[in-house]
C-alpha cells in the first residue's frame, strides 16, 4: 500500500509540475516589429542608428495600448519577443539602409565609426495603440556629421497608422508600418 501511495503522490507531483509550466507558458504572445524588407547588401555611405530610447511607460515587456485620455492598459499575456530599444534600432537601421540605398548601417553601439558618415540617435517618445483603432508613434531624431561630431538635423514626427483589424498581431504590424514611415522622414532630413 505504502508503495502504491508512493507512486499515486509522484504522478501526482508530476501533473502538477506539467500543469504548472504548461499554465506558465501558455496564453502568453510574442511579438516583434519588423522592416519594410530586408537590408540592401554591399556599401554605401555609413549611417550609425542609436543610440535609441524609449519613453518609461515602453519600457517593459508588454505591448501597452492607450484606453482613452490618459488611461493606459498593459497588456499582461501580450508581450515583446526581446528588448523594445534593440528591436527599434533594428527596424529602423535597415529601414533607413532601404531608404537611403546602403548597406553600411550599424546600430549602436559599434566599436569604431570610421567608415560611418552619419550618427542617428532617436528618442521614440510614445509608441501604442489607440482606442480609435490606430497605432501611435511620436519620436525626435537628432542627426550627427561623423567624424565631426557636429548636430546637422534636430527634428521630431508624430504619425498614426491604421489598424486594419482588430487584434495585437495587427498592433505590431501597424507599429512596424510607422518606423518604416519614421526611417522615410529621417532619410529626408540627411
Amino acid at each position: 500500500m505504502h508503495h502504491f501511495l508512493s507512486k499515486v503522490l509522484s504522478l501526482l507531483v508530476l501533473a502538477l509540475a506539467a500543469w504548472t509550466l504548461s499554465s506558465c507558458s501558455s496564453g502568453l504572445s510574442y511579438y516583434i516589429l519588423t522592416p519594410e524588407g530586408p537590408a540592401p547588401s554591399g556599401g554605401g555611405s555609413g549611417i550609425g542608428v542609436g543610440p535609441v530610447s524609449i519613453a518609461a511607460y515602453l519600457d517593459r515587456e508588454n505591448l501597452v495600448f492607450q484606453e482613452s485620455g490618459n488611461r493606459l492598459a498593459v497588456a499582461e499575456s501580450h508581450r515583446w519577443a526581446g528588448d523594445l530599444e534593440d528591436n527599434i534600432s533594428s527596424v529602423l537601421a535597415t529601414n533607413l539602409g532601404r531608404q537611403l540605398k546602403t548597406g553600411n548601417v550599424r546600430t549602436y553601439p559599434w566599436a569604431d565609426d570610421g567608415d560611418l558618415r552619419y550618427q542617428i540617435s532617436i528618442d521614440v517618445r510614445q509608441l501604442h495603440g489607440t482606442a480609435d483603432g490606430d497605432a501611435f508613434i511620436e519620436a525626435a531624431w537628432r542627426v550627427y556629421s561623423l567624424p565631426d561630431r557636429r548636430m546637422i538635423a534636430s527634428k521630431s514626427w508624430t504619425g498614426t497608422e491604421p489598424m486594419t483589424v482588430d487584434g495585437y498581431d495587427e498592433l505590431a504590424a501597424a507599429e512596424s508600418r510607422l518606423l518604416s514611415r519614421l526611417a522615410a522622414e529621417i532619410a529626408r532630413s540627411l
